[in-house]
């Protein structure tokens, strides 16, 4: 081979070698243009706008409610006066007040609101959560007044949402809710829905300013505080299951379904099930993008008195505990349909039928009206500590039964039965004594009452909860009513009064049945004055003739039962239902009057007037005859002080007073300024209370003092210095009780002028009518 043969050849490879070269480094040039391209050509991701992003960050910080009433009490808006009505301005004026917002970056202008947020103003608001999500908008030169992604907006306010609602929980307080659900309904497709109301799978919520309807039948993610929206984090599913829903009827193969609180149309599937076997059934719904693919009917139903119910279980005689399904629903068939919650599955009752499917019960559809003939009531125990027991001891007068699982033994007259947490007849969770006679027949041995060891009428279910017992005494209203009201009211007083408050306790007792406080012990009251006492004190002829006199007759007003209130004495003066924090007009029949023929409604609600009041022990009232009419207790102001955990007390003093003259807010404070507030009449009358304080009446008789204060009809004033060196404070005080309702002392006064008791009952409930309750 010659050079030049040799020059050419390595002239060769290396124009090859070059060429390779330019290929492999044009390959990662290429990919890079294409990079850009697709870049460049790619959508911009949608934004979320200003308004929106603002309200789910107040809403992150306070509820909807905090920030109307922020914005009411602010010294004004950023915002021009012709835009101040707009639904995103209380959540704005909150941020740019509170560091969540800044008017450098983010002017306030109703043009810009709607506009999308951008890095910049992302940066500060998820600042606002938390100063860790502000470093995750990777805010930049570059990218400052570009849009900011919806989607890792939603991502970063989740995450501070699951980090913070640990926090929520441990303080008690009710942040915002990440839920799931199916979206049935907005005003845009449900003509009655109130505005901005939207109805879901789990329940109904307001939306205000945002847009939803694009997601109806379909399933997304919300965040919710205190039943507004927050924002819609994202779409979950375009597949939908209305689960348990009630199909009311078919027309022209156009299902009419009833869901949560609304009524959808949806046309049935070609081939769907027949008419028959849809109407009036509970069935699951299959939707796809808003049709309805397929159906569900679920037809098998089952009945019996419900013993209890729990958060998971409903306990049902002759089937034991069953398992409610997630999606379990409570549907009122008869009349007009309403669906209602599980608290209005009644126990003691068997009003309605469950339709249950895999096992669990799936609904439950009540079929027929409540009416009150029994009441299941919880003993508690001795001193009434607890409703718990650790054992019990008792006596069957005559013969009777005791039942467990499927086992029924029978039981000798006078023979004891001690029934311990660990008895094998408890394995199954619960037995009952059922008597041969239901009057007056089981002696619980091991309580003790005012009266002595109780006697019971009815039966007598113990369960077992964890390692103690729980005592159910189930009997007919009637008789419990000749039980509670020799333990509410002297079986002394007039009959008139007596009928009264017959009236009163079983009206009260009809609406404790109907509020199923106790339904997972399978009960509907206690038999303390959480409730009324009962069973405390021997029955009486008066008492008894006055529930016989009165048999079934209820106070409403209007179709409901009236919340039938009552209480020991006056201070002259009653309030009505706002002693108890919420709106007094809403239950309209309790009203706030003098005790005395006139009746009129006193201004009391300044110190002045209040004080001048209480202080008259001759003001005239139908129980001004009563020695806690007027009463008096003097406290030391380091005694005081040590009870509150403050040091030694500077000033009592009553900021606010309900109608009435009733103290709702007491700021007391110390030597060095600390302070505590007590808001409402219970707070009030806990804080001031004391077995150790001496309540002097007016009848110049000391008594003892309790851990509450007998009224917050009260007026506080120093008087001078204790022998320690503390301040002494006078309360000047009047009644006996919250002051709402019936006053017992008052309605035995006006029995002894000769009122009737419908008198004495239109009086305290004004406007309420007398009615029997259906048998």
């Amino acid at each position: 081979m010659t050079g030049l043969t040799k020059l050419r050849l390595s002239r060769g490879a290396y124009r090859d070698k070059k060429i390779v070269l330019i290929r492999i480094m044009g390959i990662p040039v290429l990919i890079l243009i294409l990079i850009l391209v697709i870049l460049r050509l790619e959508p911009e991701k949608p934004g979320i706008s200003k308004a929106q992003a603002a309200k789910a960050a107040a809403l992150f910080a306070v509820s909807r409610e905090t920030c109307l009433q922020y914005q009411k009490e602010s010294a004004g808006s950023h915002f021009q006066e012709k835009e101040q009505n707009n639904w995103y301005v209380p959540y704005m004026d909150y941020l740019y007040d509170h560091g969540g917002l800044d008017e450098t970056d983010t002017k306030a202008s109703a043009k810009l609101a709607q506009k999308d947020m951008t890095y910049q103003e992302a940066s500060r608001l998820a600042g606002f959560l938390g100063k860790q999500y502000q470093e995750r908008v990777n805010l930049n030169r570059s990218n400052r007044d570009k849009t900011y992604p919806a989607d890792l907006w939603w991502q970063i306010y989740e995450d501070a949402v699951r980090e913070a609602g640990q926090n929520w929980e441990s303080q008690g307080i009710k942040g915002i809710e990440i839920l799931d659900v199916i979206l049935y309904g907005t005003p845009g497709n449900v003509e009655t829905a109130p505005g901005w109301t939207c109805f879901t799978s789990d329940g109904d919520f307001r939306f205000e300013g945002l847009a939803l309807d694009a997601y109806l039948d379909q399933k997304i993610r919300i965040y919710v505080r205190d039943g507004e929206v927050a924002g819609v984090g994202r779409l979950i599913s375009e597949h939908a299951v209305y689960e348990n829903v009630w199909v009311d009827s078919i027309e022209d193969g156009v299902l009419n379904i009833h869901t949560g609180s609304i009524t959808r149309q949806f046309q049935s599937p070609a081939d769907g099930p027949k008419t028959e076997e849809l109407v009036h059934n509970v069935v699951d719904l299959y939707l796809e993008k808003g049709d309805l693919k397929r159906i569900t009917v679920k037809k098998d139903r089952i009945r019996g008195t419900v013993i209890s119910v729990d958060d998971q279980f409903i306990e049902i005689e002759g089937y034991g505990k069953v398992e409610m399904a997630p999606g379990f629903r409570v549907y009122k068939v008869y009349g007009d349909y309403e669906e209602q919650d599980r608290s209005d599955i009644l126990v003691g009752y068997d009003l309605q039928e469950f339709v249950a499917a895999g096992g669990k019960l799936c609904a439950a559809l009540i079929m027929r009206p409540f009416s009150a003939e029994r009441i299941r009531v919880l003993l508690m125990n001795n001193e009434f500590q607890s409703i718990f027991h650790n054992q019990v001891t008792l006596t069957i007068t005559c013969g009777g039964t005791i039942n467990y699982g499927e086992t029924e033994e029978k039981l000798q007259a006078g023979a004891p039965i001690t029934i311990q947490p660990d008895d094998e007849r408890l394995k199954e969770g619960r037995m009952v004594i059922t008597p041969d006679s239901l009057t007056n027949s089981i002696r619980i041995d091991s309580l003790n009452r005012s009266h002595g060891v109780p006697v019971y009428d009815g039966i007598l279910e113990i369960r077992k909860e964890g390692d103690q017992l729980v005592l159910v005494n189930e009997l007919l209203l009637e008789d419990y009513l000749k039980k509670v009201v020799p333990s509410e009211m002297p079986s002394s007083y007039e009959m008139e009064a007596l009928k009264a408050q017959a009236v009163c306790a079983r009206t009260y007792a009809y609406r404790q049945i109907m509020g199923n406080s106790y339904s997972q012990y399978g009960a509907h009251v206690d038999d303390s004055t959480n409730y009324q006492v009962y069973n405390n004190v021997n029955t009486a002829d008066s008492t008894n003739q006055a529930v016989d006199d009165t048999c079934k007759k209820l106070l409403f007003y209007g179709d409901e039962p009236v919340e039938a209130y009552y209480y020991s004495t006056s201070c002259g003066h009653g309030t009505d239902a706002s002693v108890w924090g919420g709106d007094g007009s809403l239950l309209p029949y309790l009203k706030a009057a003098e005790l005395r023929d006139r009746k009129r409604c006193l201004d009391l609600t300044s110190n002045s007037a209040f004080a001048e009041f209480i202080k008259n022990p001759d003001i005239p009232s139908y129980d001004s005859g009563y020695a806690m009419y007027r009463w008096t207790a003097l406290y030391k102001g380091s005694t005081l002080g040590n009870k509150l955990g403050l040091g030694r007390i500077d000033s009592i003093s009553i900021e606010e007073r309900g109608i009435g003259g009733v103290a709702k807010n007491m700021v007391v404070t110390d030597e060095t300024g600390n302070q505590k507030t007590y808001k409402n009449q219970m707070e009030i009358r806990k804080a001031l209370g004391s077995k150790d304080l001496e309540i002097m009446q007016k009848n110049g008789k000391a008594a003892e003092g309790m851990s509450l204060l007998p009224s917050a009809f009260i007026t506080i004033e120093e008087i001078g210095t204790a022998k320690d060196g503390s301040k002494l404070f006078q309360i000047w005080g009047g009644g006996y009780g919250h002051g709402a309702g019936m006053s017992q002392n008052g309605a035995q006064g006006m029995a002894k002028e000769g009122k009737t008791y419908e008198e004495i009952l239109n009086f305290f409930y004004e406007g309420a009518e007398l009615r029997e309750s259906e048998s």
